[in-house]
Formats: C-alpha cells, sequence, structure tokens
C-alpha cells in the first residue's frame, strides 16, 4: 500500500507539473519508464507475496513459512520503490542502486516460494508451478530493466518492463483467478466450484505469451517496410480472436451468476476488461495499417493495467484484508463504490491515448482520480494491518 500511494502521488504529480510547469522537476529518467518499472514491479508483487505464502502451501501441502522469511526481501523492494522514484529525478545512480535492491528481493521472493515447490508431494501442482515460472519471469524481467537503465539503452529497458508484465503480472492474476475464483464464488454458486477447465487458464497464458513475445518484435519501435503491414495484420487478428474469446466466457460466466451477489460481480467486471483490452489492441493495429503504427496502443496497455489488473486487485486484496482481518462483511461496502471510480479513470485513461489536443488534460484527471481512489482505498484498509483479528480468531 505504501509503494502504491508513493507511485501514484508522484505520478499524478509529474502530469500536474507537464500541465503548469509550476515545480519544473528534474528529468534524469524517461518519466514514463520510472512509471511503467514502478506500476508493473512495485506494489504488486508485494500484494503478491503475501498471496504466495499463505494460499501457496495450501495449494502445496506443506507447512506455511514463517512471516520473518519474507520480511528482508520485501523491505528491500519497497526500499528499492523508493530510491528508484527519488533517482529518476535527482541521479540515475540511486535509481540503478533502487532497482537492484527491487530486483534482489523479488528474486528472494521466488527463491522462497521455489523452496516450497520443490518440497512440495502434492498431486496437483499446475497452478503452483505456473506462479513459480511467472516469479523467475519477473525476476529476469526485472534484472533486465536494471541492466537497460545502466547500459543507457531505454528501449530495452521498456521492453522489459513489457515482459515482466504479460509474463509475471499478467500469469500470477490469471493463474490465481483460475484457480481461486471457483472458490470465491462458490457460496453464492456452487455450481461454479467445478468450473474450472484447464483449456481456459492455456487460453489466458496463451495471449500473455503473444504478446511479451510481440514486445521483443518491435523492440525497435514499429516494424517497417512491407513486413509492417502482415505483422500488423497478423497481430491484430489474433488478438481480436483470443480477445472474443475471453470476452464470450466472460458473458457466459454473467449469465450462470447472481448479479445481486456484488463480488461476482466485481470479478466479472474484471474479466470483462482482459477480453476487451485484447479487442482494443486488435483493433490498434488495424487502424494504425493507414499509418503504419498502432493509434491506441497506450489504451489498450491501460485497459488491461487499470481496467483489468487494478480491478481485481481492488476487489481480491479488500477481501482477504477483510477476512484475515475478521471483517468479512465488510469488503463489498469497501471495494464497491471505489471499483465504479476506478472504472471512470480507466476510461479517462483510455480517452487520453487517443492523440488530440485534450490528451494531456485528461491524462491529469486520470492520474489524479487515480490517486485519490487508491488513497481512500489505503487509509480505509492501513489501520488493519499489523494488529490482531477482529474476531479474535488467530492471526
Amino acid at each position: 500500500m505504501l509503494v502504491l500511494l508513493v507511485a501514484s502521488a508522484w505520478w499524478a504529480l509529474v502530469q500536474w507539473d507537464r500541465l503548469s510547469g509550476w515545480i519544473n522537476l528534474p528529468l534524469v529518467l524517461p518519466p514514463s519508464l520510472v512509471h511503467a518499472a514502478v506500476m508493473v514491479f512495485g506494489f504488486m508483487p508485494l500484494f503478491f507475496s503475501g498471496f504466495l505464502f499463505t494460499a501457496g502451501p495450501k495449494w502445496l501441502q506443506v507447512p506455511q513459512p514463517s512471516p520473518t522469511w519474507v520480511l528482508s526481501p520485501l523491505l528491500l523492494q519497497i526500499l528499492g520503490w523508493l530510491l528508484w522514484l527519488v533517482g529518476g529525478h535527482l541521479h540515475a545512480g540511486v535509481a540503478l542502486a533502487g532497482i537492484a535492491l527491487a530486483a534482489l528481493g523479488l528474486a528472494g521472493v521466488a527463491g522462497l516460494f521455489g523452496h516450497l515447490l520443490w518440497r512440495s508431494r502434492a498431486d496437483d501442482q499446475v497452478h503452483a508451478r505456473t506462479l513459480g515460472v511467472a516469479c523467475g519471469v519477473g525476476v529476469l524481467s526485472l534484472t533486465g530493466v536494471a541492466l537497460g537503465v545502466a547500459l543507457d539503452a531505454p528501449l530495452a529497458a521498456r521492453a522489459c518492463v513489457l515482459t515482466g508484465l504479460w509474463g509475471f503480472v499478467v500469469v500470477v492474476f490469471v493463474t490465481v483467478a483460475h484457480r481461486m475464483v471457483p472458490f470465491l464464488t462458490s457460496d453464492a454458486l456452487p455450481v461454479m466450484a467445478a468450473w474450472r477447465p484447464l483449456g481456459v487458464l492455456w487460453l489466458m497464458l496463451g495471449a500473455a505469451v503473444l504478446e511479451a513475445g510481440a514486445v521483443w518484435v518491435e523492440l525497435d519501435g514499429p516494424l517497417q517496410g512491407s513486413i509492417a503491414a502482415w505483422w500488423m495484420l497478423l497481430r491484430g487478428a489474433l488478438e481480436l480472436t483470443v480477445g472474443a474469446l475471453l470476452l464470450g466466457l466472460a458473458l457466459l460466466w454473467s449469465r450462470q451468476q447472481s448479479r445481486k451477489n456484488r463480488q461476482m460481480v466485481m470479478l466479472h467486471i474484471g474479466f470483462v476488461w482482459l477480453g476487451l483490452s485484447l479487442l482494443l489492441a486488435g483493433v490498434s493495429q488495424w487502424l494504425g495499417l493507414w499509418q503504419g503504427v498502432p493509434v491506441m496502443g497506450l489504451g489498450a496497455l491501460h485497459a488491461l493495467t487499470m481496467g483489468c489488473l487494478a480491478s481485481l486487485m481492488l476487489v481480491m486484496v479488500t477481501r482477504i484484508s477483510c477476512a484475515h482481518s475478521g471483517r468479512a462483511t465488510q469488503a463489498e461496502s469497501i471495494a464497491w463504490p471505489l471499483l465504479w471510480f476506478l472504472q471512470l479513470a480507466t476510461l479517462l485513461r483510455i480517452a487520453a491515448a487517443w492523440p488530440g489536443a485534450a490528451s494531456l488534460g485528461l491524462l491529469v484527471v486520470a492520474a489524479s482520480l487515480w490517486l485519490v481512489l487508491m488513497g481512500e482505498w489505503a487509509l480505509r484498509l492501513l489501520p488493519w494491518y499489523g494488529r490482531v483479528r477482529r474476531d479474535g480468531r488467530p492471526g
């Protein structure tokens, strides 16, 4: 929560400064790279860690490790990301030291989870091993970002960020969701407990691999010449196909669920955005055939990150925080109104991706709204952490 709040406040400040020029912040690293790295690798893996070492041991049927095992790598990541944000404006060496510490901390978390995998003798390890591979991709990607900064190769660093987004963050989200959605919804809709076909998981993972691979095909920017049109046509077709399939699955799920259960509706909204983001990416590729470059690439990207991932993060972190603090009945009342403000912020950010005179203004409003809603969310949940459960149960 601390990293999320600081990163959100920093990005809103950068956008306001771009619009007004009041502060005239010094720039050592490209702000877009600093923003992308902290939003992908900053707070998300910290939230993941809480899940990996509570639900993960249950999946793997191994003893739950002591929280002190994870404390050092988490503190390294927190310190690293704060230094990264400061160094982006003051000194590249400070930023590089920060991202190196963050990578070291993430490697520590991945190593600890790998140790649990090595000890496990559980029959079903598909989801846990997928998470282990994703964590490995995350460590390699973040290390690549650090090397890109050290070697003054911003394009390579950006490619590593996007690889981490698709190969690490997205893979963790869709894998956990595939495993947990039946569990989260079984109370309201028991038939969902049996709905966990692996084909759906492979489809979502395949989409992530497709997008991660495309990042490296376009490492130096959009392709040129006759091959560019064929590539954009092919990539757009694949994105439209996978997006339509995922959106169709989300709509099929919506017909089976009770719309009176807000938790299910909120999870459903996140999955709808996953399909929409790929549809928007495909449309962006095809519309760009006339210009040689995608026209709404950042719009599609933020449909994924804000619309899908942030929505799922808001719902699942709220639910788990409420459950582990003895406040299970409060989850919906907290997440429901904030989720709708998040949808508004997402739409504004997508609109800002369309070239035009109003794009900077829309970006400022979207960043400010994101900061306000995340600030409100943090203020509600932060006082619960580090305290005994409200219901008196252990934990």
